[in-house]
């Protein structure tokens, strides 16, 4: 099964945002409002501007599990990030990343290890998996890994086959 098939909705409710990444490469975070990672936004941004007319978007998947650093309603989160940020990359439905309530994506995503070996819980917000255009993880990226790191910029390229 891909992970383009599991039913997620988007942060307004509307059904599908991973379907919306079918036929893209994809990076997926897992994001909090209140988090020292959270200017990492601006930079998810300027990824998904840079790239999406070659087929590439990032998908955000709100979560409070840690530290409870992402309380808001949808609403609240929603206008966070759009005049904070100006983030225009779809966003998913409040999700669990771990533990018994992680959404069937993540135990998925999970399986897959980081470069330094790590696979299982996530550890932190942000943490990034790039997805292919068939939906197959292709790479695992720590949580303090900038979104526009050269080895982040490097695997989004080489997944939309830029030279």
């Amino acid at each position: 099964m891909s992970i383009h098939e599991l039913p997620l909705n988007r942060l307004d409710g509307t059904p599908g945002v991973l379907d919306s990444a079918r036929g893209k490469v994809a990076l997926l975070v897992n994001v909090a409002s209140r988090c020292g990672l959270t200017p990492q936004y601006e930079q998810l941004e300027a990824l998904h501007e840079r790239y999406s007319s070659d087929g590439f978007t990032v998908i955000g998947f709100p979560c409070n599990q840690f530290l409870e650093q992402e309380p808001g309603s949808p609403e609240e989160i929603a206008e966070f990030c759009s005049t904070t940020y100006g983030v225009t990359f779809p966003l998913s439905e409040k999700i669990e990343v771990n533990g018994d309530g992680r959404h069937a994506l993540y135990s998925e995503l999970t399986r897959h290890a980081d470069a330094s070996g790590h696979a299982g819980d996530i550890r932190w917000n942000f943490e990034k998996f790039l997805v292919g255009r068939d939906g197959t993880v292709l790479a695992r990226f720590e949580p303090t890994t900038s979104p526009d790191a050269p080895e982040v910029v490097a695997a989004i390229e080489s997944a939309l086959g830029r030279p």
